[in-house]
């Protein structure tokens, strides 16, 4: 995807987002929430409450202020709009975050174990996952320790919940969150065969690029 130059352009993009998202059985129903903004801009747009992400429509979002106040759009946003806010307050450079339900990267967080990057696209992509512990959803505490982990890393896991990607678009917080759950299954497999510490090697981070 590229850089969305307008607020429509946007919309149009979560709404691809969230049918892929449900397509490739990362989310179901209604669960998770999708949000974006233009760079630079005091105002995102945020999938609303009850929404299904592969129903998605343009009247399916609302527009927020970095206060957590609804300017526009459908009136009531999605009960995860605190996870945004406050990630995009802590992270001037982020305009967009991915908050779907990946079942491997949520069973590996929950036996106790880290999600392993194992390719050259997850050390690119992903390079380093965060991760919280169970906090309700929609709460301060969930919202505010994922900013927080979200100031170090591009994936942090919500432990027995989900995850939150971000990216400085929309097309990159989705590819963030594909590699996730895909590192996710290739952690899970690894440990199917008894392998605890397989991973992509450390001294190669320093020199990685991507076409």
């Amino acid at each position: 995807m590229k850089q969305a130059r307008t607020v429509d352009e946007l919309v149009e993009q979560l709404i691809d987002v969230g049918r892929m998202a449900v397509e490739r059985g990362l989310v179901l129903a209604s669960g998770g929430n999708l949000s974006a903004r233009l760079p630079g801009s005091g105002e995102f747009v945020m999938t609303a409450s009850g929404t299904w992400l592969d129903r998605l429509e343009p009247g399916d979002f609302t527009r927020m202020d970095l206060d957590g106040e609804v300017v526009g759009g459908h009136p009531s946003p999605s009960s995860e709009w605190k996870l945004h806010q406050r990630t995009y307050r802590v992270r001037e450079d982020v305009n967009a975050v991915v908050h779907i339900h990946p079942q491997h990267a949520v069973l590996v967080d929950a036996l106790g174990h880290p999600v392993r990057l194992f390719t050259l696209d997850h050390a690119v992509y992903v390079r380093s996952v965060g991760r919280t512990d169970y906090y309700p959803n929609g709460s301060d505490e969930l919202a505010d320790r994922a900013a927080a982990e979200a100031k170090v890393h591009d994936c942090v896991i919500l432990g027995h919940h989900g995850c939150s990607a971000v990216g400085p678009d929309v097309g990159m917080a989705f590819r963030r969150a594909m590699n996730l759950e895909e590192a996710a299954i290739a952690t899970y497999r690894a440990l199917a065969v008894g392998d605890t510490g397989t991973a992509f090697p450390a001294e190669a981070y320093h020199m990685l690029h991507h076409a």
